[in-house]
């Protein structure tokens, strides 16, 4: 089915963030801790002043190298970080397949090794064969309907 905007994207992804450098009024090269592709992937200020991305370069991805040396002062230079960056989510073996959040509880697990409540606010979806181990409770709070398939 078309849409329109931006394409949905597959993974995990942190908000943009900010880098701090101190100015010495002699270096013009500062290394950043992300690798950016163009003078676009970052926004740089100096004493709180917007820089022109003419005002410095990029050469290697990580080098920020100004044209004119950066006043002295301690932490005055700031590197903020505008695109999205990829990263992975592992999710702890513990939570795999097992989750209840937002209103949801979920397991693919074949058993049930702890007391489980499922509130009437709450949906619940078991995939598979469910088998609830001695000992443990599972209880289900329905103001409502209550289905076993």
């Amino acid at each position: 089915m078309a849409y329109i905007g931006n394409q949905v994207q597959s993974g995990f992804h942190t908000i943009p963030s900010v880098q701090r450098f101190n100015g010495d009024g002699s270096d013009t090269t500062f290394t950043l801790s992300q690798t950016v592709s163009n003078v676009q992937d970052i926004l740089v200020s100096v004493d709180g002043v917007v820089q022109d991305s003419s005002a410095y370069t990029i050469p290697d991805g990580t080098t920020l190298t100004f044209s004119a040396a950066p006043s002295s002062g301690t932490g005055n230079i700031f590197v903020n970080y505008l695109g999205i960056m990829d990263t992975g989510v592992t999710v702890h073996e513990a939570n795999k397949g097992n989750f209840k959040h937002g209103g949801m509880f979920r397991t693919n697990a074949q058993s049930m090794d702890s007391n489980v409540t499922i509130e009437a606010t709450e949906n619940a979806n078991v995939t598979g064969p469910l088998t609830i181990a001695s000992g443990v409770t599972l209880t289900i709070n329905s103001g409502g309907n209550v289905a076993i398939l």
